[in-house]
């Protein structure tokens, strides 16, 4: 597929931006065309978007993961006719060579390092927020909240809106009902295209997929504790149960926690879970999820990782404090030294250890994710002057048609209602 970039002898060629490197933007662009490949929905989204043109002159400040799938959503809005900007969500989600190709090679000012600190994460948001942008996209809400706490003075010249996690969209809903969101904010998160498959298919694999990546543990026989049985969780179980772990569930919602039963799990509470696992993700969107007293009860050689957006969810204060001793052993996989030579190992800095230790979700999968987001900026350009500030999901026809194509694209048809099916459907005379 070929995807547009910019002229070497135009002047906008290296965007305005702050990246590790300028020199990885070689291997940035291959990524990037890699994934282009399994994105055959956002690809035709993209050439559409090029013909029609109804982004044109819009200002978006982007705060997502910075890989190469994002990279494709960033081009498809810019050639549609957005003047996109873009910073990392999360301060281990980058990939270093794909926001030096966004620079580089497309024109995208681009904010992101991997493993950049606290001030520089937040000085990456601010200047994102310094595009004063007419649309909002979000990975969390983070730059939904800088805008409203501390750039006031932008909030006049935003129309909307869109949020990609089930933490971001739990934090804007509150700010709805608090009065403190100030304009409407699409729920991408809760598009069935993306919470039934980004979720379950694409958080299952792709956390797992850090876990190994990190440790090169042999999950098969291990007892992988998940705490939390969302679409998040549904997905980890399903597939550590598919690599032979003995998967354990802790919950606080009784319908889930049937549900986890019924799908042949065991279901406790934290506090018994800690005596036998091997392997803890939390995947809550909740805090302190995994804390002081679990740490105290766990059995030595413990792995403990989260695969929820922000890394709160394991009580990493708590670990510190308990700990004599702290060492890295592997990259990104820190052994904690605890009172009886007990030994815990944390992944990825207690952060999103998908995209931490691993490359996040497949391609294939974002392709639904990222075809909601670019269809959701569009509806919301032609429909913002109707809406409140409020969280609105994606509409319904909207989200059927990116599955209709995703499922065209796989080679896979459906039937068609026939005309006496319709009337069927339509009607309530008939009867036995």
């Amino acid at each position: 597929m070929a995807i547009a970039e910019l002229k070497r002898g135009d002047v906008k060629a290296v965007a305005k931006g702050d990246v590790k490197d300028i020199g990885l933007a070689d291997a940035g662009k291959r990524k990037i065309e890699w994934a282009a490949q399994q994105m055959p929905v956002l690809e035709l989204i993209r050439k559409r978007f090029a013909k029609e043109q109804p982004l044109k002159g819009l200002r978006v400040s982007a705060c997502l993961h910075v890989t190469s799938e994002t990279a494709n959503l960033a081009i498809t809005l810019r050639d549609g006719g957005a003047q996109v900007v873009l910073c990392a969500s999360n301060p281990l989600s980058t990939q270093d060579e794909v926001a030096a190709s966004l620079n580089r090679d497309f024109g995208i000012p681009t904010y992101a390092i991997k493993g950049e600190d606290n001030a520089t994460y937040y000085s990456h948001l601010s200047a994102a927020l310094e595009h004063k942008p007419q649309l909002t996209m979000d990975d969390g809400a983070d730059l939904v909240t800088m805008l409203l706490t501390k750039r006031t003075d932008l909030v006049p010249n935003v129309i909307a809106g869109t949020e990609e996690t089930t933490t971001g969209v739990i934090r804007l809903r509150a700010m709805a009902k608090d009065g403190t969101l100030k304009y409407p904010i699409i729920a991408v998160n809760d598009a069935q295209t993306k919470h039934f498959f980004d979720n379950r298919y694409g958080t299952g694999q792709s956390t797992l997929d850090g876990v190994i990546r990190a440790t090169n543990l042999l999950l098969a026989g291990l007892k992988v504790v998940i705490a939390g049985y969302g679409w998040c969780g549904r997905g980890v179980a399903m597939r550590a149960k598919g690599l032979g772990s003995d998967v354990i569930v802790t919950e606080i919602d009784p319908t889930k926690g049937i549900e986890a039963v019924m799908d042949g799990f065991r279901v406790m509470p934290m506090a018994e879970a800690v005596k036998e696992g091997d392997v803890f993700i939390t995947v809550t969107g909740n805090k302190s999820v995994i804390r002081a007293e679990h740490f105290e009860a766990m059995k030595s050689g413990a792995v403990v990782c989260n695969s929820g957006h922000f890394n709160v969810e394991i009580d990493l204060p708590a670990l510190d404090k308990l700990s004599s001793g702290k060492r890295e052993v592997r990259p990104l996989v820190d052994e904690y030294l605890l009172k009886g030579n007990r030994k815990i190992y944390l992944i990825g800095e207690g952060r999103l250890v998908n995209l931490a230790c691993a490359e996040g979700h497949p391609a294939a999968v974002m392709d639904m994710s990222f075809a909601n987001q670019a269809l959701s900026a569009e509806y919301l350009v032609n429909n913002h002057k109707d809406l409140k500030p409020q969280v609105y999901v994606v509409p319904e026809h909207l989200d059927r048609e990116i599955a209709r194509l995703k499922l065209e694209s796989m080679g896979h048809k459906l039937d068609k209602v026939t005309p006496e099916q319709e009337r069927y459907l339509a009607s309530w005379q008939e009867g036995t």
